[in-house]
C-alpha cells in the first residue's frame, strides 16, 4: 500500500497519471466478493426506499454515499468475528454497490408519481423496468468518460462526495470511522416516526394563524428527516428556501385573500369555492402552487443556461474521449494490453451492446414506455432517450465533479427533456393521455440516467483515490442499480396506495411540477398568468444575486415543510460559528452532524415506508386512542421537536463521536 494517500489528497493536486492511490496498482486484495456485494445491496435497498420517501415528502433527496460508506465500515468491523478481516477494497465495493440506489430514487420520484396523479395505474414491472434501464443507461454512458473525468482531470475536478468517502474508508483502517453516529440517528429517526406516525402520540404538524394579516399562516412539520435535511443543506440554502415559503404564506396568500374577498364567483382555476370561502391551504393548493411551479421551472432552466459553457465543453471533451477510447480499442481489441489494474474499465464493446439492448427494450417492450403507447411512439421515443440520456450523463458527470451530487441540477435536465419531447409530440399530434404518459416515462429514464451518472462518477473517484479496480466497481454499480430498482419502485407504489400523492402527507412536489409542465405544453390546461408570476419572481431573485432554484422550491412547498429545514440550518450555523477559527474542530463537528443527520433521514424514511407497508397489507394505523386537545398537543409536538434539535446539536458538538 502507498503511504502517500493522505498527502496526495491534501497537498496541491498531482496529475492523475502520476497519482499513487492508497492501495498500489500492483497489490492484490480481495475486492469483488460475495459479502461486499450483498452488504452493498442490503444498504442500497434500505437507503433507496428511505430516499424515495424523503423525496416524496420534501421534493429533494440527499446523497447516501458517505453514510453508506460509514455503515459499511461499521458493519464489517462489528462482524469481524464472523467474516474475518475485510479489505478496504471490499468496503469500497460495498459502498459503490449500495450508493447507486439514492440517485435512482431521485430520478423515480421526480416523475413517476405524476402517473398516479393522472389516475393511471402503472405496474411494478413497468416502474422497475424504467428505473433499472435508466440506471443501467446512466452507468454505461459514464464508463467511457472515466479515464478523462476521473483520471486526467484529477486535481481539477474535486468530486467532493467521492473524496470524502475515500477519506472515510482510509481512516477506517485505523479505527476512525463513525458508524455509531449513523446508527444512532437511524434508531432515533425510526423511534420518533413510530411515535408520531403509528401510535399518533402527538401530531406532526403545528400551524399558527398570524394576527392582523388576512389568512397569513406559518407552520412546522416536526419530523427528524426535515430537520436533518436542513443541517445537511446548511444555513444559507435553508434560509433562502424558507424565505420563499414565507413569501407564499405571509405575502401572496394574504394578497390573494384580500384582493378576492369581494368576488362572488370562483376565480380560475378554482371552479367551486370563492376566495372568501377558501382556507389558506386551499389558496395555496389552487393558486400558489402554479406560481411556485413557474418559479421552479425557471430556476431549473436558468441553472442549465448558466451551465451552458460547462455543458458544451463537457460534451465536446466527452465525445473526443469516446473517440479516443474507440481508437484505442480497435488497436488493442482486448483493451487490457498495458493497463494496470487500477485503470481497467469495462470493455467498450459491452458498453455499446448494453446501450443498444436498453434502447431496443424500451422500443419493443410495450409495457415500458407510456401507457398503451403505440409501436411508432416507442420507436421514436427510445432513440430520443439515448440522445438526451448521453447528453445529460456527460453534463451530470462533470458538474458533480465541481459542485457535488446534492447540487446536480437533475430537475433542470428533466424539465428540458420533458419540454423537448413534448414539443416533438405536439408536432406529431400526440397530445392525449397516452402521449402525456409517454413523455413522462421518457423523462423518467433520462432523469434516472443523469442522476445515477453523477453518483457513479463520485464512486469512481473514491475508487481512484483508494486504488480500486474500475471495471469491478462498474459491475458493482450495475448490480446496485438493478437490485435496488424493484425496492425503490415497490416503495413508491406502496406509498401511492397507502397515501395520496399531492396531499400534505406526501406532496410529491417534483412530480407534481413535471405533471404541470407536460399538461401545460401538450394541452395548455394551466393558468399561465400564475405561472408567469412565478417566473417573474424567479427573475427578481436572480437580479438580487441569489440562487433562484432553492427560493423557488420554498415558494412551491408548504411553509410547514420549510421551517424545520430552516431550524436544521440554524443549528449548523450556530456550531460552525463557534469553531470558525479552528478548521480541524470545525470539520470534525461538521462530519458528526452530517452522519447523524443522514441516520435521522434514513430512520424516518425506513419507518415511513414500513408504516405504508402495514397500511397496504393490514390497515392504516389509528394510534392508541389518546386524544390530546390543542394547544397542549401542539406544545408537546413543539417540545419533542426541540428535544430532537438538542440531540442533533449535541451529536454535532461532541468531538470525535463514535
Amino acid at each position: 500500500m502507498s503511504d502517500q494517500s493522505h498527502r496526495s489528497q491534501s497537498d496541491p493536486p498531482v496529475s492523475g497519471d502520476t497519482y499513487r492511490p492508497h492501495v498500489s496498482p500492483e497489490a492484490s486484495l480481495p475486492e469483488f466478493t460475495l459479502r461486499s456485494v450483498v452488504a452493498g445491496i442490503i444498504f442500497g435497498v434500505l437507503f433507496g426506499a428511505a430516499n424515495a420517501y424523503l423525496g416524496l415528502l420534501a421534493g429533494l433527496t440527499v446523497s447516501t454515499s458517505i453514510p453508506v460508506a460509514v455503515m459499511t465500515v461499521g458493519f464489517f468491523r462489528l462482524a469481524r468475528g464472523f467474516f474475518g478481516p475485510v479489505s478496504i477494497l471490499e468496503a469500497n465495493m460495498s459502498q459503490t454497490t449500495g450508493s447507486a440506489s439514492s440517485s435512482l430514487a431521485s430520478g423515480v420520484i421526480f416523475t413517476i408519481p405524476a402517473l398516479f396523479l393522472w389516475g393511471l395505474s402503472p405496474s411494478l414491472f413497468q416502474l422497475t423496468g424504467l428505473a433499472m434501464l435508466g440506471g443501467l443507461l446512466g452507468i454505461l454512458c459514464m464508463i467511457p468518460l472515466r479515464r478523462f473525468l476521473i483520471k486526467k482531470e484529477h486535481g481539477n475536478l474535486p468530486y467532493p462526495e467521492g473524496t470524502a468517502c475515500a477519506n472515510v474508508l482510509i481512516a477506517s483502517e485505523s479505527g476512525g470511522a463513525r458508524a455509531g453516529n449513523v446508527y444512532l440517528g437511524l434508531g432515533i429517526g425510526m423511534l420518533y416516526k413510530f411515535l408520531i406516525g403509528f401510535l399518533f402520540l402527538w401530531k406532526d404538524r403545528i400551524y399558527l394563524d398570524l394576527p392582523l394579516v388576512k389568512k397569513a399562516q406559518i407552520g412546522l412539520t416536526a419530523t427528524p428527516a426535515l430537520l436533518a435535511v436542513g443541517y445537511i443543506l446548511g444555513p444559507r440554502i435553508a434560509a433562502i428556501m424558507v424565505s420563499g415559503s414565507l413569501i407564499s404564506w405571509i405575502v401572496l396568500i394574504p394578497l390573494i385573500a384580500w384582493s378576492g374577498d369581494q368576488l362572488v364567483v370562483p376565480l380560475m382555476p378554482e371552479t367551486v369555492k370563492t376566495i372568501s370561502e377558501m382556507s389558506a391551504s386551499e389558496i395555496w393548493t389552487r393558486y400558489i402552487r402554479y406560481i411556485g411551479a413557474g418559479a421552479v421551472a425557471f430556476g431549473g432552466i436558468i441553472t442549465i443556461v448558466r451551465s451552458i459553457p460547462t455543458i458544451i465543453e463537457s460534451f465536446r471533451l466527452g465525445v473526443n474521449q469516446m473517440q479516443a477510447r474507440l481508437g484505442a480499442s480497435s488497436a488493442d481489441p482486448t483493451g487490457r494490453a498495458q493497463e494496470p489494474r487500477t485503470d481497467r474499465d469495462l470493455a467498450l464493446k459491452w458498453v455499446g451492446l448494453g446501450v443498444l439492448l436498453i434502447v431496443g427494450a424500451l422500443a419493443l417492450i410495450p409495457q415500458l414506455l407510456g401507457m398503451n403507447a403505440t409501436l411508432t411512439m416507442r420507436l421514436i421515443a427510445a432513440p430520443m432517450i439515448a440522445i438526451f440520456g448521453f447528453f445529460f450523463v456527460t453534463v451530470s458527470s462533470r458538474i458533480v465533479g465541481l459542485v457535488g451530487v446534492s447540487s446536480n441540477p437533475t430537475s433542470g435536465m428533466t424539465i428540458v427533456t420533458l419540454l423537448g419531447i413534448s414539443l416533438l409530440f405536439i408536432a406529431l399530434d400526440w397530445t392525449d393521455t397516452v402521449g402525456k404518459a409517454t413523455v413522462l416515462t421518457v423523462g423518467t429514464v433520462v432523469a434516472v440516467a443523469a442522476s445515477i451518472a453523477g453518483d457513479t462518477s463520485q464512486d469512481l473517484k473514491t475508487g481512484f483515490l483508494v486504488g480500486a479496480t474500475p471495471f469491478r466497481q462498474q459491475i458493482g454499480e450495475l448490480i446496485g442499480a438493478a437490485t435496488s430498482a424493484a425496492a425503490v419502485c415497490a416503495a413508491v407504489m406502496i406509498l401511492a396506495h397507502s397515501y395520496e400523492f399531492g396531499s400534505t402527507e406526501l406532496p410529491a412536489p417534483q412530480a407534481t411540477l413535471m405533471k404541470t409542465i407536460v399538461e401545460g405544453v401538450l394541452s395548455s390546461g394551466i393558468p399561465w398568468g400564475l405561472v408567469l408570476i412565478g417566473v417573474a419572481l424567479g427573475i427578481v431573485i436572480e437580479i438580487l444575486a441569489l440562487p433562484s432554484l432553492p427560493f423557488a422550491v420554498g415558494l412551491y412547498l408548504p411553509v410547514s415543510t420549510m421551517m424545520p429545514i430552516f431550524v436544521g440550518g440554524l443549528i449548523r450555523r450556530f456550531i460552525e460559528g463557534r469553531y470558525r477559527n479552528d478548521e480541524e474542530q470545525l470539520e470534525d463537528r461538521r462530519k458528526n452532524g452530517i452522519l447523524f443527520s443522514s441516520g435521522l433521514i434514513g430512520g424516518e424514511g425506513l419507518l415511513g415506508v414500513g408504516i405504508a407497508i402495514w397500511a397496504f397489507f393490514v390497515d392504516k394505523p389509528t394510534g392508541i386512542g389518546i386524544n390530546i386537545a390543542d394547544p397542549f398537543n401542539s406544545l408537546i409536538s413543539l417540545a419533542a421537536f426541540a428535544l430532537l434539535g438538542f440531540i442533533l446539536f449535541k451529536r454535532t458538538y461532541i468531538r470525535d463521536a463514535k
